[in-house]
């Protein structure tokens, strides 16, 4: 038997790619990872390997990886592989560089036990400003505003900002900010996004703090470097220096966090800026089946920002990956739960995953109908969704005056004039006159100075009320109309208005369904309390959310054009480029069942509309899926759609009006190419006229 810490011992368990990598000593690395390869063993071991075998002492080496989750499990494991593993430095970006700065942080003016706030403590101060600046605004948009400038490394003064943003006019915003950085000076805190921010200023102002920084940061590895922000990127940067013992591993296939300010740049450019770095690619997975991965590597060459790289599968053969033509939106979470009713528990193995949080509703009501247990991952239940809630609230509101928690919430949601000092003058008044809160309401729209706002609201109720007994839908639309609260959605929750309007929108179609509000209410408490595992049964979570799991089952619902690419990606390459690769990362957390679906026709805003298999399905080659009839088992494979004509993909092209462009999808008598001058475009070929560059 080999012993612990000889060579033998730590390659042997490691396929040939792996083996190369572990055994990269001095300079630049890149380690191109794909889906399932194993890419956390192999940095394990090439951390295990440095010490035991090349005279790497622990503290001279620094792990970064993306979670405190990651972080732990991968000082486990180097702890059961090697003596001395304890002393390794395996943190987050974050908590090294916090580390750093509780180190060294006087020397940028720093006080010792300078506090950091977390989103609760931060949003805490953002409210204390707004109080002390006298301005009514949602704190969160600030908040994000802040984290998107920090996260870019950009100076907050310096921000791009609409002339009216979270309800307040640019100046107001701007006034804010800096209000807010001045209290967290005087209170000596930094928040989440200021800790590499600050460790920057550190390193690029301090060459001595930098160059003992460097003494215990000989040897760096980097996890998901495609996610890498502008700031984790130049941190990282500044570490490596001029020896740039920095191992980088990573795929840009899977690079989806562009809205988290991650720059897919920085693994695509790293032999640029890294002159001599070796590339090791990691092309073995371990996870899916051969069918599955056939479909996958079908699905990602088409993009162009990548790293050239096929998956080969260790599980040969598998089933095929099946596709299912719904008529509607409808039967299409009907067939989900239908499927996972089938082949039967246990209901962990599931995984139902979307591109919107919107299209949770129908697959929540469909599993709860066949009496399957849920969870909503990374996120919460529909039903449970704050703009959700608003709305059925004044619901519950209109059907029973007495209900006070949903007064409450409503009262001034929108903004109304009804602050907390009126509601505290009201709810002194309901205890005083011993009525309920509406009654103090009605009272004080007699008696208060200022009635007005709550005549208004008063007012607001008697409509409801008098349409709490028609069509739902007609109740939703008017309230909606009469509060304009969409428009609130847009200007005090603008950093993620688009997935609170198709929120509504949803709630909406759910609203047509019913027959009456006191029904649709009964169907929607009975379907937010189907969960009744809590943390157990089939996992339904965005695209988003997926990355980094896996499940033997995977269904992947609303694969059709604007929802998967999305509408909102459609202008840029780019942004389609990533989309392509949400549609790669949902394909790849599969590990023995793949189903994807579509509906020929969705509801959107309130019109029946055709809609079309996306383009990421119509660009796989014919016979690596099988259409799915779920009334017909046992059909055979037949030939997928494919592009026809003259164009695949990948054509320099001209247009007399465009100019020079490249292919970038075809299908039918259709092409979508991307100009230099315009962007994407879709064309059809019987007029567009394109000819060859």
């Amino acid at each position: 038997m080999t012993a612990p810490g000889h060579p033998d011992a730590l390659l042997a368990p490691l396929n040939p790619a792996q083996q190369e990598a572990v055994l990269h000593f001095q300079g630049p690395a890149l380690v191109v990872a794909g889906a399932g390869s194993g890419k956390t063993r192999t940095v394990v071991h090439r951390v295990a390997y440095l010490m035991a075998h090349r005279g790497v002492y622990p503290g001279e080496i620094l792990a970064v990886t993306f979670t405190n989750k990651a972080a732990e499990e991968m000082k486990g494991r180097l702890k059961a592989l090697v003596p001395g593993a304890g002393e390794l430095w395996v943190a987050t970006f974050h908590s090294a560089a916090l580390r750093i700065l509780r180190v060294y942080g006087e020397a940028i003016g720093l006080k010792p036990g300078f506090v950091v706030y977390d989103e609760a403590d931060q949003e805490a101060l953002l409210k204390e400003v707004l109080k002390e600046l006298g301005l009514s605004a949602k704190p969160g948009p600030l908040k994000a505003l802040l984290d998107r400038a920090k996260n870019r490394g950009e100076a907050w003064e310096a921000l791009e900002i609409p002339d009216y943003y979270a309800g307040l006019p640019k100046g107001k915003v701007l006034d804010v900010l800096r209000r807010y950085q001045e209290a967290l000076r005087a209170q000596g805190a930094l928040d989440f996004g200021d800790i590499l921010v600050y460790a920057l200023r550190l390193l690029e102002e301090n060459p001595e703090v930098l160059a003992k920084v460097r003494k215990r940061a000989r040897f760096i590895h980097v996890d998901e470097y495609q996610d890498t922000s502008p700031v984790q990127y130049r941190f990282a940067r500044l570490l490596a220096g001029e020896e740039a013992n920095l191992m980088a591993v990573g795929d840009p296939d899977q690079g989806i966090y562009s809205f988290r300010a991650a720059d897919i740049r920085n693994i695509l450019d790293f032999t640029r800026d890294f002159p001599g770095a070796r590339v090791y690619r990691l092309e073995e997975n371990y996870r899916s089946t051969e069918a599955i991965l056939r479909f996958a590597n079908a699905v990602i060459q088409k993009n162009r920002l990548r790293l050239e790289k096929t998956l080969r599968p260790v599980k040969p053969g598998g089933e095929p990956v099946r596709v299912y033509a719904a008529p509607e939106a409808r039967e299409e979470a009907r067939f989900v739960a239908e499927e996972i009713f089938r082949l039967g528990p246990p209901y962990e193995r599931f995984a139902v995953l979307y591109r919107t949080n919107a299209q949770s509703r129908l697959l929540e009501q469909a599993l709860a109908a066949k009496g399957l247990p849920y969870r909503v991952v990374g996120g919460v239940g529909f039903f449970e969704r704050a703009e959700v809630k608003d709305l059925l609230a004044y619901a519950r509101l209109s059907l029973n005056p007495e209900d006070g928690v949903s007064l409450k919430r409503v009262l001034n949601t929108p903004p109304r004039g009804i602050g907390p000092a009126t509601l505290a003058r009201l709810e002194a008044l309901a205890q005083a006159e011993g009525v309920p809160l509406l009654g103090a309401i009605r009272l004080g729209a007699e008696r208060f100075p200022k009635p007005e706002p709550l005549r208004a609201f008063l007012a607001l109720l008697d409509e409801l009320a008098d349409l709490a007994f028609g069509p739902p839908e007609a109740f939703f639309r008017h309230l909606l109309s009469a509060t304009d609260y969409l428009q609130y959605l847009k200007e005090h929750h603008p950093e993620d208005a688009e997935d609170r309007l198709e929120n509504v929108e949803e709630l909406l179609r759910a609203a047509k369904e019913a027959q009456d509000l006191q029904e649709f209410l009964d169907r929607v408490a009975l379907t937010a309390r189907a969960d009744q595992d809590g943390g157990r049964g089939v996992a339904l979570m965005t695209l988003h959310n997926a990355k980094g799991l896996e499940f033997p089952v995977v269904f992947l619902v609303g694969v059709e054009e604007g929802l998967l690419p999305h509408q909102s990606s459609l202008s840029t390459l780019e942004g389609l480029e990533e989309e392509r690769r949400l549609f790669y990362v949902g394909v790849t957390r599969a590990q023995d069942r793949l189903y994807l679906s579509y509906a020929r026709e969705r509801e959107v805003y309130g019109r029946r509309e055709p809609r079309r298999m996306s383009r990421f399905l119509e660009e796989v080659p014919e016979g690596l899926y099988l259409p799915h009839d779920p009334y017909r088992q046992g059909a055979q494979p037949k030939p997928a759609p494919r592009a026809q004509g003259a164009f695949r993909g990948g054509e320099k092209v001209v247009h007399p009006r465009f100019g020079p462009g490249t292919v970038v999808a075809a299908s039918g008598d259709e092409v979508t190419v991307h100009f230099e001058g315009v962007g994407l475009k879709r064309l059809s070929l019987k007029y567009a006229d394109l000819r060859p560059a």
